[in-house]
């Protein structure tokens, strides 16, 4: 459970946007490493001993420093602006290259496939487009050969870069049961209820921390604190690994006294399917299910074969087909595990005996046909099925939270659904 830990001190987390002082944290006493990052260790009455938080990766380059000016092109962001009240270095929310990787593929990070930020505004008109070109050009570049998976992986934590940083959180990394994994708990948490949220990326990019901001505004959203995994990737670990650490995680928070209905699987992309494969696996098993589950741009069709994979193709700046072949064959090539496999085909599930399930799409996503052909065949089986098209909106469009008004808006229902759906009282604005 969460218990609410007083500090002998003041505590500064993420200074980034968010510079208020923090007197006293909600986190679990149970596996706590630090606030995820690095710097400034501050030692609570507990004796456990928090870190503030300066980076969202676990891998954190000294070429941060040395990258600046290149990073500063590609990104437009002031790294003056960026600096924490107490160093003087580079921002590292922006990813370090080294200076040589940078110069033989500067044109990833530079030029017309620059992400055309500015602090203070993002996903509006020109710079929506800018960041979706960057990505689509990140998705052509991931077959060649000379282009390593830990630099297309650094690249791609740059997502992050479209939420906004929400405040009144406190972050916590945690082993989950072996599993990595981050506190997302905003003030005021409910102590009964909690998120697991499964991020984005196809099972081969993207994390936990590329996911820390937008979970943690759905987090704000619900009143609850929220488990964001960082699930084990492929191709170096292919199907069933990513469930099974979903599961274990799910696992791991029923030892901590969470009931079974009181926790809402939640996730975005790949992380969509692994919300509602969870709740298959428990029930197959005979297990409690989660209360609820909130699958938003949900991959349920690894045919390919959905009728907006190709209506789409030219509207949706994020996913392309060869994208998501590659993520299904380092996902799933080697395996033996078919692409109608009902294990992580879930139009070919039977989807019988789901938890209350809440299914959120971009209208011009390549994975619309999914969400729409999932919610229908889930509410066929007779479950309870609430299912919302966004507006002109791109896949995961939860990246977009606090700089998003339609997403913002969408995201204050996706909490209100999961309160009431867990049996919680409406939150008072």
């Amino acid at each position: 459970m969460i218990s609410r830990i007083h500090s002998q001190g003041q505590l500064q987390a993420w200074p980034f946007e968010c510079r208020t002082k923090v007197a006293s944290a909600q986190i679990s006493k149970v596996g706590i490493n630090r606030i995820a990052g690095d710097d400034i260790s501050t030692r609570l009455s507990t004796g456990c001993t928090i870190t503030c938080a300066r980076h969202p990766l676990r891998r954190v380059r000294k070429q941060h420093a040395e990258s600046r000016s290149l990073l500063e092109i590609s990104c437009g962001i002031s790294f003056s602006a960026l600096r924490s009240n107490t160093e003087s270095v580079a921002s590292p929310y922006l990813m370090g290259i080294t200076n040589g990787l940078a110069r033989e593929n500067r044109s990833l990070y530079s030029g017309r496939y620059s992400m055309g930020l500015t602090k203070g505004t993002f996903m509006t008109g020109e710079q929506a487009f800018e960041l979706s070109k960057f990505f689509a050009e990140l998705g052509k570049r991931t077959s060649k050969p000379h282009f390593e998976l830990e630099t297309i992986r650094d690249v791609a934590e740059n997502i992050h870069l479209a939420t906004k940083e929400p405040e009144g959180v406190t972050y916590a990394e945690v082993d989950a049961g072996g599993v990595d994994a981050l506190w997302c708990i905003p003030v005021g948490s409910d102590p009964d209820a909690v998120l697991l949220h499964t991020h984005m990326g196809g099972s081969v990019l993207m994390s936990m921390h590329s996911d820390r901001k937008a979970a943690a505004h759905i987090a704000k959203a619900a009143g609850m604190p929220s488990l964001v995994l960082n699930f084990r990737r492929s191709p170096e670990h292919k199907y069933p690994a990513q469930v099974d650490d979903v599961d274990s995680a799910y696992h791991w928070l029923l030892d901590q006294g969470y009931r079974a209905g009181k926790i809402a699987s939640v996730g975005h992309s790949i992380g969509g399917y692994l919300a509602v494969e969870l709740a298959l696996r428990l029930r197959d098993r005979g297990e409690a299910t989660p209360g609820a589950v909130l699958s938003i741009s949900p991959w349920t069709d690894v045919t390919l074969s959905g009728k907006s994979i190709e209506t789409n193709a030219e509207r949706d700046k994020l996913l392309t087909r060869g994208l998501l072949e590659l993520f299904r064959s380092c996902w799933l090539d080697g395996t033996g595990v078919e692409f109608t496999d009902p294990r992580v085909h879930l139009l070919g599930a039977d989807l019988s005996a789901l938890p209350p399930t809440a299914v959120y799409y971009g209208e011009y996503e390549l994975l619309a046909s999914d969400a729409i052909a999932f919610a229908q065949k889930a509410k066929e089986a007779g479950n309870n099925i609430v299912i919302r098209q966004v507006d002109k909106e791109q896949h995961s469009f939860i990246m977009g939270a606090g700089h998003v008004d339609e997403v913002d808006r969408t995201i204050v229902e996706m909490g209100g659904w999961l309160r009431s759906t867990l049996g919680l009282k409406t939150l008072v604005a």
